[in-house]
């Protein structure tokens, strides 16, 4: 077999087990087991594969099929633009959370802001987005689970910026020694009873999912909390779950009465951030 029909053969046993993104995740896997950048691979067609990498191409199809995530199978995946390590002790990355990111470089350029704190870091791909793109700031990222600060550890190692993420281990702001300038938390906002059903997210860690049975309860407790943890001008800015807009406002509005809170849809029209800025 050699490069093109393996590329054929993922990506249509793929589709046939109606994987979304058949034909992009197809493709990943093969240049996974490769190790072969897209260039290579499309300049190289002709070549045969090994049977020792026609058997580990396949191996990895199956684990597809069965509803494993593709960065899970191949430990990487990328986020605003970089290449992130992942394992089952962290949430995969979304692209809907780079709007986080975005709305967050663009509250601290020119705003005075020094620290950042991301609060329920996973392998830290908003912490170090963040600090790859405000070089002036010193990013404090939190998360309960050892195994997750394990991960964004090796992330930060390996995109240089390990002496401006300072990993911090503990329960949501408790790890803050002082007030920060702005606090940015993809929290667990799925419902418990969502959690039970048989998806692509059993397969990840459910600390990092498992939302309450409102699915608020962390974001709940992030808001109570940032009241002391959170210089002047204060920024704020969560990342929400489809329909929780209303409920997240009026939860900021208890502690924040004062402040200015917005809305921001994703690429899908989805409201899914909220930012608070109190000056």
């Amino acid at each position: 077999m050699n490069l093109r029909q393996a590329l054929a053969h993922a990506r249509s046993t793929l589709a046939d087990s109606n994987i979304e993104d058949a034909t992009l995740e197809g493709e990943l896997l093969l240049r996974y087991i490769l190790e072969m950048d897209r260039a290579k691979l499309y300049a190289d067609l002709d070549i045969n594969l090994s049977p020792e990498q026609e058997k580990a191409l396949n191996e990895s199809l199956k684990r597809r099929k069965r509803g494993e995530p593709t960065p899970y199978i191949t430990g990487h995946r990328e986020f605003y633009g970089l290449d992130f390590i992942v394992n089952r002790n962290v949430l995969i990355p979304r692209p809907e959370t780079e709007l986080l990111v975005e709305l967050a470089i663009k509250a601290a350029r020119g705003n005075g802001v020094k620290e950042i704190a991301d609060i329920g870091t996973g392998c830290g791909a908003i912490a170090i987005s963040l600090a790859i793109n405000l070089p002036q700031v010193t990013v404090y990222a939190t998360d309960i689970s050892p195994a997750a600060l394990a991960v964004a550890y090796a992330n930060c190692e390996r995109h240089g910026v390990i002496d401006r993420v300072v990993l911090r281990h503990g329960d949501l702001l408790e790890p803050l020694k002082k007030p920060v300038d702005m606090i940015v938390a993809n929290l667990p906002y799925v419902r418990q009873r969502d959690l039970m059903k048989n998806t692509p997210l059993s397969y990840e860690p459910a600390l990092a999912l498992n939302g309450g049975t409102s699915g608020l309860d962390r974001i709940r407790t992030l808001c109570q909390q940032a009241g002391t943890r959170l210089n002047k001008p204060r920024y704020l800015i969560l990342e929400i779950g489809e329909g929780q807009a209303k409920e997240v406002q009026a939860i900021l509005r208890k502690t924040f009465p004062e402040a200015l809170i917005e809305v921001h849809k994703d690429l899908a029209g989805i409201e899914r951030a909220i930012s608070l800025c109190l000056t």
